[in-house]
């Protein structure tokens, strides 16, 4: 078995590359929204002041866009410089959505945003504005092919494994597309990109009111923005439910670490904070029904039988089931050539514990039990901040239409605040999306230590902090080129 200490450092890396690409992710699915619906409202007035303010924040978004791009690029090729082990495992599986992402997806980005960004004046009003618009929903495409792949990590569907290639290969596309915990993902990841792009612009836009500079372009895209931002966090708020039913069914030792809920029940409260609860509410969420069953982490390591007779086993149990399928398949490899009958019957033994293959690898119950303390407070993190956000919105969008905004000195400076906090909501989310299936890297298949590479700590290591260096010069570079541009302020037609 691989040392601790290199799957740590994989570990860490991967996380840190993830983290940072997820800085310029949701800003432009977000910002597309926002200049793409301000483009169509200079398209359909023939107002010069709507085409100003949409170069304008088109100008941020491809700044944004660009760094995003690098940092997209290093996080996929990890997957075969410290993830060589899950890659051959499940390569057939999780290479095709990411295949389609930088053929199809990308594709659409980057042909419709050179029109967009190099296009005005070369062609119609209309045709640009389709292409911004196509743009985004490039975007969009592009992160169902990611939240796929990824979600095929928390609820692995659509294949079945090879031993004589040692390989889970596809046998469903479709199951894989459609799986249901993908479906709550996208609308999740899309719709939280709009509330960023969202807060983003008002902060942007509040600061300008703060200097007293651009009246008109602040108010108007903090109305734009604001009204994007509201939909797009009720928008999230629903697809949180959904996702939430989605994790108690298919990830319910992830639920129990977010709730820091070790025995759980009928009627199960939602812990607002450790020792104050909501009794029934979290049944509510996890099931739609009051008196559904939600198991704790006790329950899930002990096993446990729900109210309608159903069994779940043990984390004892699975682990010898895991270890027969090692077994198995070790017995299969040997005897596939040599004894074709025996083998035959190993193969069988194989198949029908295969579910449990991942927890041979699993040394003990308490490997399954992922960081409480930091699963639970993340999720109290962004769901805090995301409601806070959410009065933010409407008060500021409330104050704009009542021309009050600009008296309410405390709203704006809360306004640039409000920025940093809707990226540390989004981080949050990804927290426990990620560190709550642990240890898995694929849940119940595949062990994080089963999935790294063979390469030295040393080495990881050092690519790790030569990475801290240059995200960081990527980010001081891109805030300097925003800043700028901001400082500049949307420009008139003859500059």
């Amino acid at each position: 078995m691989v040392e601790t200490a290199l799957v740590d450092w994989s570990r860490l890396q991967f996380a840190l590359t993830a983290a940072y690409h997820w800085l310029f992710v949701p800003l432009t699915l977000g910002l597309a929204v926002v200049m793409a619906t301000m483009e169509s409202v200079y398209v359909a007035t023939g107002d010069e002041f709507w085409k100003r303010t949409t170069k304008f924040w088109m100008k941020l978004f491809a700044i944004n866009f660009t760094v995003g791009i690098a940092t997209g690029i290093i996080l996929e090729f990890e997957f075969g410089t410290n993830w060589s082990n899950y890659s051959w495992f499940v390569g057939d599986i999780f290479g095709a959505p990411l295949a389609i992402e930088g053929i199809f997806a990308f594709f659409i980005e980057a042909t419709f945003f050179a029109v967009m960004f190099f296009g005005w004046e070369k062609v119609s009003k209309r045709f640009h504005l389709a292409s911004t618009w196509l743009t985004g929903i490039g975007a969009a495409i592009s992160a169902v092919w990611i939240l796929v792949a990824n979600s095929w990590m928390q609820n692995p569907v659509g294949m079945e494994f090879n031993p004589d290639t040692v390989r889970h290969e596809m046998v469903d596309f479709w199951a894989l597309v459609l799986n249901p915990v993908a479906v709550s993902k996208f609308f999740h990841s899309v719709f939280s990109g709009w509330m960023t792009g969202a807060i983003f612009v008002i902060g942007i836009s509040c600061w300008y009111l703060l200097k007293g500079r651009e009246r008109r372009f602040a108010l108007s895209s903090i109305r734009v923005a604001a009204i994007v931002g509201i939909i797009g966090t009720f928008a999230v708020m629903l697809s949180g439910d959904s996702s939430g039913v989605q994790v108690a069914k298919y990830q319910p030792m992830k639920l129990a670490a977010a709730e820091g809920l070790e025995d759980g029940g009928t009627r199960a409260g939602f812990s607002i904070v450790p020792g104050v609860e909501v009794p029934g509410v979290l049944s509510i969420l996890a099931t739609h029904d009051i008196d559904g069953y939600v198991p704790g982490i006790n329950n899930i390591l002990e096993g446990y039988t729900t109210p309608d007779g159903e069994r779940h086993l043990s984390a004892e149990e699975k682990m010898e089931r895991g270890d027969i399928a090692l077994k198995a398949f070790s017995d299969y490899r040997a005897l596939r050539e040599s004894d074709p009958a025996a083998a035959a019957e190993a193969r069988a033994l194989l198949d029908e514990n295969v579910e449990y293959f991942g927890y041979g690898y699993i040394d003990s119950k308490e490997e399954l039990v992922p960081p409480v303390g930091l699963v639970y407070w993340a999720f109290r993190v962004m769901v805090g901040i995301g409601g806070l956000l959410l009065l933010f919105m409407v008060v500021v969008l409330w104050a704009e239409r009542k021309g009050r905004l600009e008296g309410m000195r405390p709203l704006l400076w809360a306004a640039l605040l409000a920025i940093p906090l809707v990226y540390i909501a989004g981080q949050a989310g990804w927290i426990v999306a990620e560190v709550g299936r642990q240890p898995w890297v694929i849940d119940g298949l595949l062990p994080v230590k089963a999935a790294v590479s063979s390469v030295s700590v040393a080495a990881v290591q050092t690519t790790f902090w030569l990475f801290v260096a240059i995200f960081t010069l990527f980010l001081v570079i891109e805030l300097r080129i925003m800043f700028k541009a901001i400082n500049e302020g949307p420009k008139t037609e003859n500059e």
